[in-house]
């Protein structure tokens, strides 16, 4: 092996050596806080939707689209609506979901166990009813009032939609006694068929204007919509509402649909998450619902939603982070993984470079003790040979074949350039100790 290559191979073993311990601390450091920090979200999450043909499941397939974009596979997981929803929260069978406000009620500890994303849309309370059946039951081509729905057969939805629910609140404030109309709970698609048979009277749903169902009765003929008079008395009895106006020619302007501005009343749908859900996930869900419902609609003008307003769970750091403040610059040029583990890390990254930083000043005193003791250690050898030939004690042929081992053992020494002068320092000492062997 050529000396040089040899000299270079010592001195890159005496650095491994010497900053080896210093950066094995590192790495178990960064393993430990990328252990405890787990900034790679999981690539599956579950996104409990509503019933088929629904707004929810609509915006839940633009959800797994979007997510997908960063490797985050959304399994959307159909329900009956709201309450269902909430409850697969709470049973841990869904991560995330759409949950309307006033639908359901919510339990003490949900506070702790749930946070909000933001309110993204207002869903109105559609009531749908037969012009037909208004004639003949209310004697009037239309009604505006929900005490008019007495002894007509109404579908309010499954349970799990919470709408039921609903209906009894608003129906109990109009002094409408239970019993006083035949409500059944059907699905929204069988239900729709059954109106438009004519085996019910009216249909009720609560869902934002890109349900197909609402699309499609919106533009029935001899279907009508009912017109909450009283939409603003609505709103202050019940929080949870709010008075909105469907406007005249906003669903067909060609058409004119609806003939006239419609008064109704909308609860307001936020995005709930489980409190264990990934960080990175929500930031996700958040940013990608900016996206979605910051744009103008039917019953919003643009970047009302999402907000923080009507909300009755805690909003989670990562919507409030989405709703209030720019995207992040790591964000805006890298992908989503790698701006998300700097993010996560660079808080863990800073303090270990602060606690390193000092530990470093240790490698290059530990590399020249490492190197100089390559020279050193024949010092004590050479001072043995000295201090016999000073007390008259050692054999001269003896101590000459001594010194000349010795020089041969110390002429295999490699040390790098700069360390050179200490090596031939040595040399010359054995030399300097042969002279005086010599010469007495």
């Amino acid at each position: 092996m050529p000396q040089a290559f040899r000299n270079t191979l010592l001195t890159l073993r005496d650095l491994i050596v010497s900053a080896g311990p210093l950066a094995f601390l590192a790495v178990g450091l960064l393993l430990l806080a990328y252990w405890w920090l787990n900034p790679t979200p999981p690539a599956t999450v579950t996104l409990a939707t509503g019933p088929a043909q629904s707004a929810y499941e609509e915006f839940g397939k633009r959800y797994q689209s979007a997510l997908a974009v960063d490797g985050i596979q959304v399994r959307l997981l159909p329900s009956e609506g709201s309450s269902h929803n909430l409850q697969l929260l709470r049973d841990g069978q869904a991560d995330v979901a759409f949950v309307q406000g006033g639908t359901a009620e919510l339990q003490p500890d949900d506070a702790d166990t749930l946070v909000s994303l933001g309110s993204l849309f207002v869903e109105p309370v559609w009531l749908f009813y037969r012009t037909e059946t208004a004639q003949r039951l209310a004697r009037a081509p239309h009604i505006d009032s929900l005490r008019q729905l007495r002894g007509w057969r109404v579908n309010v939805g499954s349970g799990g939609s919470g709408v039921p629910k609903l209906m009894e609140r608003l129906l109990d404030a109009n002094k409408v006694p239970p019993g006083a109309v035949k409500m059944t709970r059907l699905e929204q698609t069988p239900a729709t068929v059954e109106f438009l048979a004519g085996r019910l009277d009216a249909l009720v749903f609560a869902s934002a204007p890109e349900s197909l169902m609402v699309q499609m009765l919106l533009q029935t003929p001899g279907v009508q919509l009912l017109d909450f008079a009283q939409h603003e008395a609505y709103a202050r009895r019940f929080p949870f509402l709010s008075p909105v106006t469907l406007p005249r020619g906003v669903v067909d302007l060609a058409s004119n649909v609806p003939q006239r501005d419609v008064r109704l009343v909308a609860s307001t749908t936020s995005l709930l998450a489980r409190d264990g859900t990934h960080p990175a996930l929500l930031t996700l869900f958040a940013q990608n619902a900016q996206k979605m419902h910051g744009g103008a609609g039917w019953f919003n003008r643009a970047r009302e939603f999402p907000n923080s307003r009507n909300s009755e769970l805690p909003i989670a750091k990562e919507g409030d982070r989405a709703m209030n403040e720019p995207v992040p610059m790591l964000q805006r040029y890298l992908p989503f993984w790698l701006a998300n583990l700097i993010e996560r890390m660079w808080l863990v990254l800073g303090i270990l470079l602060a606690v390193m930083l000092p530990l470093s000043r240790v490698v290059p005193p530990l590399y020249q003790f490492r190197v100089r003791s390559r020279v050193f250690r024949w010092y004590g050898r050479l001072r043995e040979i000295e201090n016999a030939v000073e007390a008259g004690k050692a054999d001269t042929d003896a101590t000459v074949q001594a010194l000349n081992a010795l020089e041969a053992q110390v002429e295999k020494v490699s040390v790098p350039l700069s360390y050179a002068d200490e090596l031939y320092a040595l040399r010359n000492h054995i030399h300097l100790v042969r002279k005086k062997l010599l010469r007495a």
